[in-house]
């Protein structure tokens, strides 16, 4: 009976230990996202699209058999506990890091896990920083710069405007945009009759608006996100103001932009890397199950972030290794890659992606195709 119940006590032991994490063998990734907070639901849309991402390649059979699992943390839009999940991440020797956030708590935490070595993938945030902190960072949405130039293609090269006035948010994300289709615009004939910028969550825009108004302009290129710019769009309208407005990624959100701007986003155009009308099957099936998951229609954040998860997985596989040199390699690599946003052409060796940018303009209450720019001169990030 004693040797019995010895026997018993060490299968029981080891049963514990392997239940405690002794045999898994997933591959750890790190994930953050301002899930709370003032971002809450670009950073519930970003946490959806991952889940769901991790969700169809484990289905598939994970990498070479070996599940991947999500660590979601919620860096409520916060830089210095964005720091605090990257360093616990590290503890977690996880083998790569989407960043589903903004440029602020973006930029905080790439030079500590570039430190680390750890590969991350930001989704959508557009700071020139977060790619400058080294080797192991790369951006799957739009470098502010380009997507800024861009906009200005449109301005004036597709819209036709000539006078236009800057309406900006006062953070990374507007003076960065802001800053480069200004430059872009003057440099392409254009003048801007006004610059102007506000705080995040500002709701009253009556002032400036009634000033760029009396300016007359053709265009107001608006730099905001979703909760603003359904503001401004709505006052706009109620002052009759007729000039076109052009939009960034910032507003793409039927709930958060269409749902409540309504019939006062009628006409407006955005520049994104989301084609709402995209005929391709890896586009379609995306829209398709995000909707039957959630319930709600992807946004760009969305399709970004989503984007960004596929992208990793390809690179482990390529990689055959969860080696964080080899992983950075194989993102590095990565050429021709069919995704959400697009087809990659690849990385430029500062980690920005190469794609071409989508625009889109609200008809019938939705975004819809409008154009795009694939002009390399303009897609093609500073070095």
């Amino acid at each position: 009976m004693k040797r019995f119940l010895v026997l018993a006590l060490m299968v029981a032991l080891l049963l514990t230990a392997v239940g405690c994490g002794g045999g898994d063998k997933s591959i750890k990734i790190g994930f953050l996202a301002p899930i709370t907070g003032p971002a809450a639901a670009d950073g519930e849309s970003a946490k959806r699209a991952a889940e769901l991402a991790v969700k169809e390649i484990n289905a598939a059979g994970g990498i070479d058999g070996r599940e991947l699992k999500l660590l979601v943390n919620d860096d409520r839009l916060d830089s210095k506990e964005a720091v605090n999940i990257a360093n616990k991440l590290i503890g977690e020797k996880v083998v790569a890091v989407i960043s589903g956030s903004y440029s602020g708590t973006t930029r905080a935490v790439a030079p500590v896990l570039q430190q680390a070595k750890i590969p991350m993938i930001t989704a959508y945030a557009v700071h020139p920083d977060i790619t400058k902190a080294g080797k192991y960072m790369f951006r799957q949405s739009f470098l502010g710069t380009v997507q800024g130039r861009a906009g200005a293609e449109v301005a004036v090269k597709l819209l036709g405007a000539k006078k236009i006035s800057i309406l900006a948010i006062d953070n990374d994300f507007g003076k960065t945009l802001g800053s480069a289709f200004k430059e872009r615009a003057e440099a392409l004939g254009a003048t801007i009759v006004s610059n102007d910028i506000f705080p995040a969550g500002e709701k009253e825009f009556n002032p400036i608006l009634t000033k760029i108004k009396g300016l007359e302009p053709d265009l107001i290129y608006m730099v905001a996100y979703a909760s603003e710019g359904a503001q401004i769009v709505m006052q706009a309208k109620s002052l009759g103001i007729k000039a076109q407005i052009l939009g960034t990624e910032g507003i793409d959100s039927t709930k958060q932009f269409l749902g409540v701007a309504k019939e006062a986003a009628e006409g407006v155009i955005i520049t994104t890397n989301l084609n709402r009308d995209d005929e391709r099957p890896v586009a379609k099936n995306f829209f398709a199950n995000f909707k039957k998951a959630y319930g709600v229609d992807p946004d760009m954040v969305a399709a970004s972030t989503y984007d960004a998860v596929y992208v990793l997985a390809n690179a482990l596989k390529q990689a055959k290794s969860t080696d964080p040199d080899k992983i950075r390699d194989a993102i590095a690599a990565t050429k021709n890659f069919e995704a959400v946003t697009g087809t990659i052409q690849g990385y430029t060796a500062g980690g920005e992606v190469l794609k071409t940018v989508q625009v889109q303009k609200v008809q019938g209450g939705s975004f819809h195709y409008f154009n795009k720019i694939a002009d390399p001169t303009v897609l093609t990030p500073p070095q």
